[in-house]
């Protein structure tokens, strides 16, 4: 029994996690700020069309970092951009940063970043292919979202290329 046991508990853990859902993509850019170039941004769907985010979901946003950023600093310039948009409160944004911390990490030159925001606006985060859990507000994944596809993001270039319109 012993033998058994210890046999599917060593399957369970050569088990990979959840890795990125396979998604077809809508639009992909690339984010400047001054003269470095930050990410490569990548946008992604069942079907490779953008709607909104009741229709298209599972949705996928993939940054690919072309230098090192820590998880500190994302998580200012996340914090920055809600700011920005002026669609949540300071107080969820402080929670929200407080739950970030245990679900990113410092990411460099190469890695991936995916968040997936699914059908209860919860969003699943993954660091190259590999879940780092789920931040489960409601009210987190439109938040979040919106930093690159709200009308009045920050990058409306990128978000041009992201929905791939016009």
């Amino acid at each position: 029994m012993f033998r058994v046991s210890a046999f599917a508990l060593l399957l369970g853990l050569a088990m990979p996690a959840a890795a990125l859902p396979d998604l077809t993509t809508v639009g992909e850019g690339s984010y400047r700020y001054l003269f470095w170039q930050l990410y490569d941004a990548r946008l992604a769907t069942a079907d490779g069309r953008f709607v909104d985010y009741q229709q298209s979901t599972p949705l996928l946003l993939e940054l690919t970092y072309k230098r090192k950023i820590s998880r500190d600093q994302f998580i200012k310039a996340t914090v920055d951009e809600w700011k920005k948009l002026g669609q949540s409160s300071a107080e969820q944004q402080q929670q929200w940063a407080e739950q970030l911390k245990n679900l990113w990490r410092d990411v460099n030159k190469g890695d991936s970043l995916g968040a997936v925001l699914l059908a209860d606006n919860s969003v699943e985060f993954y660091l190259n292919g590999q879940s780092t859990g789920v931040l489960a507000d409601p009210d987190f994944g439109p938040a979040f979202f919106n930093i690159w596809l709200h009308q009045n993001t920050s990058a409306p270039e990128l978000r041009a290329q992201l929905i791939a319109s016009e």
